[in-house]
């Protein structure tokens, strides 16, 4: 980076990566703030580059696939912004957020492999390249490297990288055994995407106050901030998973769908199904022919007397077009919205300025984007 070229002409990666407007940092403190933060996240690839490399030859290149594939580092963002609130990004700043990332990466392997997920990133994932024992393995040394990471921060690193690790696989865990007989699916969904996906971002938001020497006060409404935005995120993604424009998602509409994957427009269609016939015929179809486990193609129906012959891709494709613009979907934005709305009140303990202002308008770009 070259600090001497204005920021309106390079561009900010804190920018970029938040899915800000350059116009957001109007004020020399917020581009002073910009700045910082472009050069704290120069500090944290660095480091993702050295700490996400192995002797050993086969683990070098596992373990690199999905960093060199690309990625966003929301989570480092985070960090390095809510570091601002304190001293900046100091070099505890920078391992913290690169263990965060480096966790997050891992996450990624293990959910390919329990998903059966065929693209991340735009490439082959893992356990396609590899099998699903090396996409695994490869998950845990990753996992072990972003401890290592946090344990040179001291016991309080330690215990908040422990608690973020129990809750990442609590979620999962959740997730693969669904909702009980007496849970309610929607809020057992909720629970899930807090823990898989709030409660690291709510972790990046947290290291940032902690390890640049920030008023502890600011602890509390950064981890709340960072779970609302959490869930919010993870379920924009529900809907952007039903996006015909694979181009820019990289994916096949309906995705998690097609996986057997049950995501909140779903369990809302479920909802709307017990008292609109309209809706309780497009759940029966979809589940029918969309979702994983329906019955095998050649199995007989009794009820039809028919053998069961595979849905065409077009067919296939038109149900989860009719899935997105239902009003399950619309449901599923608004609630997104709400999610948004609450992450950007927890912050009312924040100063006003340059970091309250980033993270607000992060909010609002995680529920307008669509990839």
């Amino acid at each position: 980076m070259n600090p001497s070229v204005p920021l309106a002409r390079r561009g900010s990666s804190l920018a970029a990566n938040l899915g800000l407007s350059e116009r957001v940092f109007a004020s020399s403190s917020d581009r002073s703030m910009a700045r910082a933060i472009d050069a704290g996240l120069e500090a944290v690839e660095a480091a993702l580059e050295h700490e996400v490399s192995f002797a050993d030859g086969i683990a070098d290149v596992s373990t690199r696939y999905l960093l060199d594939a690309g990625g966003k580092r929301v989570r480092p963002m985070l960090t390095l912004l809510t570091a601002q609130l304190g001293n900046g990004a100091t070099d505890d700043v920078v391992t913290a957020a690169t263990a965060i990332e480096i966790t997050h990466l891992a996450s990624l392997y293990h959910d390919d492999v329990m998903d059966e997920a065929e693209k991340r990133r735009g490439v082959p994932s893992a356990q396609t390249v590899w099998g699903n024992s090396v996409a695994i393995l490869t998950g845990d040394l990753l996992f072990a490297r972003a401890s290592q990471l946090m344990a040179r921060l001291g016991e309080r690193a330690i215990r908040l990288q422990a608690d973020t690790f129990e809750r990442l696989v609590l979620g999962q865990l959740h997730e693969t055994v669904g909702a009980q007989p007496d849970d309610d699916p929607v809020a057992h969904y909720i629970q899930v995407l807090s823990d898989k996906t709030g409660s690291l971002i709510a972790s990046a938001a947290q290291s940032g106050i902690v390890f640049s020497g920030a008023d502890p006060a600011l602890e509390q409404p950064a981890v709340e901030f960072g779970e609302r935005i959490g869930v919010a995120f993870q379920l924009v993604d529900d809907v952007i998973d039903l996006s015909p424009q694979t181009e820019k998602t990289g994916k096949l509409p309906g995705t998690d769908l097609r996986a057997g994957v049950v995501t909140l427009p779903i369990l809302k269609l479920r909802e709307l199904a017990t008292s609109d016939p309209a809706s309780a015929d497009l759940l029966e179809r979809i589940e029918r022919d969309v979702i994983a486990g329906a019955p095998p193609v050649g199995t007989f129906d009794t009820n039809t007397g028919e053998v069961r012959v595979p849905p065409s891709r077009s067919a296939v494709d038109a149900l989860v077009a009719e899935l997105r613009e239902h009003e399950a979907t619309r449901q599923t934005i608004a609630e997104a919205h709400r999610w948004a709305r609450d992450a950007v009140a927890a912050l009312a303990p924040l100063p006003d300025g340059s970091v309250k202002k980033a993270l607000t308008r992060f909010a609002d770009t995680i529920v307008e984007r669509s990839s």
